[in-house]
């Protein structure tokens, strides 16, 4: 096949086409609602994604969470004291003791407080008691100044840290390094500020909270400068935060600590041990099944968009049954019908591909703008769609084009 004659066939298709504007555009919506869906559905995953993995590796994939789980009424915290201290600092020592594949930890002691200067703007901020490893456990990272130091930890220093929604909202946007906050009754000197971490609200053993709108504290500042008083049906440690060495196998690690804690807790289901690892594997197989979900869903849109061109150039082979008689008549091949009219099918889907991408972007900002969901919108997506509209323009115009090719010359030229 000549390129000449190829560029001549999609001219005279085009030609064809640009004659019959409005039918053209009807019929190449349905390519282009189908592109842009599977672009918006690829965007929303794709987003979700990135937030979830975000958050999980926010959460360390070296790292084994365990969380207290409160009572929810005197009579069970009643019955939990009877087998179990419940979370404390022994806990702690044993996990130090016994556990090789530990690297750092860190306890985790959580109070809302009742009283806050400067008064917040926003919502009254979470105080955390841990210990300087909790930085280094949970990657945080410092637009100003530096996390609270060992030696802050053991002369229980009037320090802390603020996240980066606390800080907002206590001291403004100036600067904070150097500034006091009082918490309660204690004044706190700020020695740095966290950058904003992923503002999902988090498991903890006080309940959930936001991650950005959070006091820290050196644990033992904490422990020897607060006294929480609601914490009498809850344990000793809301948590502890553990980083294993590089290289351990965290489900293992998991198992273990399970195995101590209900050892020490004599089978008192009152904690809960989270491995984030565990949870990159699960969202990632989760995703993939929601993406194959949502593409299979969007695909339906560019399958009757297929028909559609389908039935559309089924009728144009109708009302061009003479032409077709003339083209043969004067030595026109079967190949060359079917080529003629295979064109035009994919000429369809591929400017309704081409709007599709548009209509896909606009779709994704949309989204994000109004629903103030997170979309990304990949290159893989676009040419996945791009890719699948111009092969339902070849399988669904094979069929019409056949069809024309296997009209009798004669025939054709008597149709009226």
């Amino acid at each position: 096949m000549k390129a000449s004659r190829v560029l001549s066939d999609i001219a005279v298709s085009f030609s064809n086409l640009r004659a019959q504007k409005t039918r053209t555009l009807l019929t190449a919506l349905g390519i282009v609602f189908g592109v842009g869906s599977v672009i918006g559905m690829l965007a929303i995953g794709e987003g979700a994604r990135e937030e979830s993995l975000r958050f999980i590796e926010q959460l360390g994939v070296r790292n084994v969470l365990i969380d207290s789980r409160p009572a929810m009424s005197p009579e069970e915290f009643q019955q939990r004291r009877r087998n179990s201290p419940g979370l404390t600092e022994r806990d702690v020592r044993i996990i130090q003791t016994n556990l090789e594949a530990l690297e750092v930890l860190s306890q985790r002691r959580i109070l809302h407080p009742q009283r806050v200067v400067p008064k917040p703007s926003a919502d009254v901020p979470e105080l955390f008691g841990v210990r300087p490893t909790y930085a280094a456990i949970h990657s945080l990272k410092l637009t100003e100044g530096t996390f609270f130091t060992l030696a802050h930890d053991q002369q229980s220093a009037a320090v802390c840290v603020l996240g980066e929604r606390a800080k907002v909202s206590l001291l403004g946007y100036g600067k904070a390094v150097g500034q006091f906050v009082k918490v309660n009754d204690t004044w706190l000197e700020v020695v740095g500020v966290l950058g904003e971490r992923v503002a999902s609200a988090q498991a903890g053993g006080a309940g959930s909270y936001d991650v950005n709108n959070v006091v820290y504290i050196p644990a033992s500042t904490f422990e020897y400068r607060y006294f929480d008083r609601s914490r009498f049906m809850r344990d000793e440690l809301d948590g502890i935060d553990i980083r294993l060495k590089p290289g351990a196998d965290s489900i293992e690690s998991a198992k273990i600590v399970n195995a101590i804690l209900n050892s020490t807790h004599h089978n008192t289901q009152d904690f809960t041990v989270t491995i984030p690892a565990a949870l990159l594997a699960q969202q990632q197989q989760t995703q993939k099944i929601f993406t194959y979900v949502m593409v299979a869903i969007a695909a339906i849109s560019l399958l009757v968009g297929g028909i559609g061109i389908m039935n559309i150039v089924l009728a144009t082979v109708l009302e061009r049954t003479k032409e077709i008689g003339t083209r043969r008549a004067v030595g026109a091949r079967r190949r060359d019908i079917v080529r003629q009219f295979l064109f035009e099918s994919v000429l369809i889907s591929v400017a309704g591909g081409l709007l599709g991408i548009a209509f896909g972007f606009g779709i994704s900002h949309a989204i994000a703008t109004f629903a103030e969901w997170k979309t990304i919108v990949t290159t893989s997506s676009v040419i996945i769609a791009f890719g699948v509209s111009a092969v339902v323009g070849v399988v669904f115009g094979i069929y019409p084009a056949m069809k024309a090719a296997r009209i009798n010359p004669i025939e054709a030229l008597r149709y009226e």
